[in-house]
């Protein structure tokens, strides 16, 4: 028989069996834990819906607008752009421990659990804010137990890739308000009119509301309901201190400032460039509207958003009261052609014409310069030379035709030098200096410069009655600015797909020679008495702190402020879209707008001088004969010229090849009596 007594006194006791057992069996645990956690850290997220949408960045890589289908309408800013009230209002009554659990409210999750599996049904839930964001990113709303492990899974892995900042900002992003607008600054601009830093705390409670029932909640559907969400959302703020009930009170008496409803569709950030950028997209670098919509492309871009809010507030100051009346503004960067700012209309929702990129209105004076960098730069004119401005019949086409303009409110000054002429915008000086330069020469220096649109070689060239696009009239000025070089506008630097593959780079195009440069800083000398005294610009010259030159244009239909300062080229155009007839009234709001931009725009830029190239010289002449002024000349004015065409005669009549200099030597001689000179003396010693 066999002794089984010794062997069962062995048997270790089932208590320490069972802490055996469970020892396994949590160890087991853990490390199917850590694998799992590991590799859901390891695991890339799918891509989500708003990923598929393609991103238009500005020149600092920050997202500006998307593009998207379906009219889903969505403005992501950054988290420090939005109101505290609004984030403490959203997480009081969506999710209170946001910053305290990993993604999961295990309370809340067990409680709805229970619920579910009792009716075995899925109508309990207990989302929290990051569950809701891993729902709306990446999974449809229907409930099963697939979608809710799914969900389980996502929510983890959002946890673990990104800080609480990170998903509290990107489910401000997606949230949906209602109304087409997904995120909160959508919402805000499309409630309220404003951005969402901007919001109070009845305005946040109300939208805070809105998500829990995008269509019951809207105050444009239900007020009511609105005002009882709200109401939730205040008291859900005070009960867990971040208001006091009194604030509470007081912020839902508060009386909202609703958009009316007509007004209500959201407007992203430079709407007219991101419809640019779309064009350039499908019509020149080949990238269809499907994978524009749904590709998750990243658009690199050379818009400055600060420049753009600048030209938006300079448009809607400037164009207040103006009954139906247009205008467009595009300013670019001549040293590299990147363009900075971009405002097509007066009301893009009224409105969505791009009138910037319009080549049907006439450029009227302001083509003007075009045409004397062309006499200058052929040593035809000088800053010196002079016309008869008088009414004058012209005979061009080998006397076979005849023309005859008349000058603004038919005002004619007698004999001027091309300074006057500039200054006071004469048109009888303009068409003398094309029949002595010839159109065709005009021509094909405005092609150099930019001007693509069709020119017609009659001397009416000269006054502007070829139309011009505002875009074709700043790149050409960017030729003035930038000494003479051309550089091809830009907009689009790069574009990248979902895998961050490039798909477009733009070309590194080298600066192109149009003119000399000593022809264009004369050009930009006489530019500048145009914001001086007797200047058709003097009036809006106290707005701007800077040196700038540029040239106004008015013709019946249209009114023109093109210029530019040594940062920025800037076109600002203003008339009617069925070339209705502008009044003295209209045409007056192109140059505060251009000011106004400009000044605001470069506010945050040391003012510069535009530098001196060589080949220029200054001498001092008597302005009533060009010649060079005798020393005890009364009236004597520095003026610039390009090196060999300064005058060689005093006014005494007698050569003096000595009397010009280069120019820094003549404009420091001429410092006690020059303004500018001391300025400029200052502004580099």
């Amino acid at each position: 028989m066999t002794d089984t007594t010794g062997r069962s006194s062995k048997r270790k006791p089932l208590w320490l069996r069972c802490f055996q057992g469970l020892m396994s069996l949590t160890i087991l645990t853990v490390i199917a834990a850590c694998i799992l956690l590991a590799y859901l850290y390891t695991t890339s997220l799918p891509l989500a819906d708003t990923d598929r949408n393609s991103r238009l960045l500005d020149s600092q890589g920050q997202v500006i607008a998307t593009f998207s289908a379906g009219g889903k309408e969505s403005i992501p800013v950054q988290l420090d752009h939005i109101s505290p009230d609004l984030i403490a209002a959203t997480l009081a009554v969506e999710d209170r421990k946001f910053y305290d659990h990993f993604g999961f409210d295990f309370k809340g999750l067990g409680r709805a659990v229970i619920v579910n599996l009792t009716r075995w049904d899925m109508s309990q839930g207990a989302s929290t804010l990051t569950q809701q964001l891993a729902r709306n990113l990446y999974l449809s709303h229907e409930k099963t137990w697939t979608r809710k492990a799914k969900e389980a899974i996502y929510t983890a892995q959002l946890e673990m890739k990104y800080s609480k900042d990170e998903l509290l900002q990107m489910y401000l992003n997606e949230i949906y308000y209602g109304h087409g607008a997904y995120g909160i600054e959508a919402a805000s601009q499309m409630y309220f009119g404003k951005s969402a830093k901007d919001l109070d705390l009845a305005e946040s409670a109300l939208l805070a509301g809105i998500p829990k029932g995008p269509t019951y909640y809207s105050p444009y559907n239900h007020m009511k309901n609105a005002k009882d969400r709200q109401k939730i959302v205040l008291d859900s703020m005070a009960l867990i201190g971040k208001i006091t009930p009194a604030e509470a009170s007081k912020a839902y008496e508060e009386i909202l400032a609703l958009r009316p409803e007509s007004q209500r569709r959201t407007v992203e950030a430079a709407p007219w460039f991101r419809d640019y950028v779309r064009q350039l997209a499908t019509h020149q670098f080949g990238i269809s509207e499907a994978v524009l919509e749904h590709g998750g492309l990243s658009i690199y871009t050379t818009l400055d958003m600060h420049m753009q809010q600048a030209a938006e507030a300079a448009v809607n100051e400037g164009m207040k009261n103006s009954n139906g009346l247009e205008t467009a503004l595009i300013s670019m960067d001549p040293r590299n052609g990147h363009v900075k700012a971009m405002v097509g209309g007066t009301n893009y929702v009224g409105n969505q014409y791009n009138h910037a990129l319009a080549t049907t209105r006439q450029p009227g004076s302001s083509f003007k310069p075009i045409m004397y960098l062309s006499a200058l730069d052929s040593g035809q004119l000088t800053s010196t030379s002079k016309f008869e401005s008088r009414p004058t019949l012209f005979h061009y086409d080998n006397n076979r035709k005849t023309y005859k303009p008349k000058n603004f409110g038919d005002k004619y000054l007698g004999e001027i030098d091309l300074r006057r002429a500039i200054a006071a915008s004469d048109n009888i000086y303009a068409v003398s200096t094309i029949l002595q330069v010839g159109a065709d020469k005009v021509m094909d220096l405005a092609s150099k410069m930019g001007i693509t649109s069709e020119l017609k070689p009659v001397p009416s060239l000269a006054l502007g009655v070829s139309p011009v696009s505002p875009f074709e009239m700043a790149s050409a000025f960017s030729v003035i600015s930038s000494g003479g070089q051309k550089v091809a506008p830009v907009a689009v630097l790069r574009i990248t797909d979902a895998a961050g593959r490039s798909l477009y780079e733009a070309p590194q195009a080298a600066p192109v020679q149009v003119v000399k440069p000593a022809s264009a800083y004369v050009l930009t000398r006489l530019m500048e008495g145009v914001f001086e005294e007797g200047g058709t610009g003097n009036r809006v010259a106290k707005l701007i702190k800077r040196p700038v030159a540029g040239k106004s244009g008015t013709t019946n239909t249209d009114a023109w402020m093109v210029g530019f300062t040594p940062e920025l080229s800037t076109a600002v155009w203003v008339g009617y879209d069925k070339g209705k007839a502008i009044s003295t009234q209209d045409a007056r709001r192109a140059a505060p707008i251009f000011a106004q931009y400009t000044e605001k725009a470069l506010e945050n830029v040391p003012p510069k001088i535009f530098p001196i190239p060589d080949g220029v010289v200054s001498a001092y002449i008597d302005p009533a004969s060009g010649k060079l002024a005798a020393p005890d000349s009364p009236d004597k004015r520095l003026e610039v010229f390009v090196s060999g065409t300064e005058p060689k005669e005093t006014l005494s009549g007698q050569n003096n090849p000595q009397a010009s200099t280069p120019t820094d030597q003549a404009e420091r001689q001429a410092e006690k009596k020059s303004w500018w000179g001391n300025f400029k003396r200052w502004w580099m010693e």
